[in-house]
């Protein structure tokens, strides 16, 4: 037991967000009784549930409580997410003795760079001057997005956080704890000002 718990501990990964507030959050609130706003059609899917639920714990952290409708709600809750993904092609020299840090990337193209010459043709200590094996990959970085924003039951907006997260990894699910919690750090926080907010995850 005691080894698996170390290794457990060793997979920790450490998700870093660039995140706004923005907000009038009033000091006298007493009432934190919300309801989700209802998605779109389109938007209402099991992944998308997933991620409310992820907010609904930090709301609950924040001493909220979920209402039974909108009738009995204070206040109104809304989120939205974005994955984009920006593949980037990568050369790495074939030669083990070649003189360069081993890729190159570049979203837009290749990007050459690192070793004396041109193109295909540069030095090895080995071989000296002459044409490379030049290996190609696709390295793929994905850049997400989070927006919670808390309302008043007449629409007065009170709180407008954004998150932003950039990372290899490809499975949204893995990222999407750290970048809620990120949302509501030092809740309500200072309005307008951005920050770099790190929480670790298994």
């Amino acid at each position: 037991m005691t080894a698996l718990t170390v290794l457990l501990t060793g997979c920790a990964t450490t998700i870093s967000s660039d995140v706004t507030a923005f907000h009038e959050w009033p000091a006298n609130l007493q009432d934190k009784s919300y309801v989700f706003v209802t998605p779109s059609p389109e938007n209402d899917t099991l992944e998308y549930r997933n991620y409310q639920n992820l907010v609904r714990a930090e709301l609950a952290k924040q001493g909220f409580g979920e209402a039974s409708g909108p009738d009995s709600a204070n206040l109104r809750v809304s989120m939205g997410f974005s994955t984009t993904d920006f593949p980037e092609r990568v050369l790495q020299a074939a030669d083990p003795f070649f003189y360069g840090p081993g890729y190159w990337p570049g979203r837009y193209g290749y990007r050459y760079g690192a070793w004396p010459g041109y193109g295909r043709f540069g030095y090895s200590p080995f071989y000296g001057y002459g044409p490379m094996d030049m290996e190609e990959s696709i390295r793929h970085k994905y850049e997400r997005e989070l927006r919670v924003t808390i309302d008043d039951r007449n629409g007065k907006k009170l709180y407008d956080v954004t998150v932003q997260s950039s990372s290899t990894k490809r499975a949204t699910p893995q990222v999407m704890p750290a970048m809620v919690a990120s949302a509501f750090a030092d809740f309500p926080g200072r309005s307008g000002v951005p920050r770099k907010v790190e929480v670790k995850v298994e």
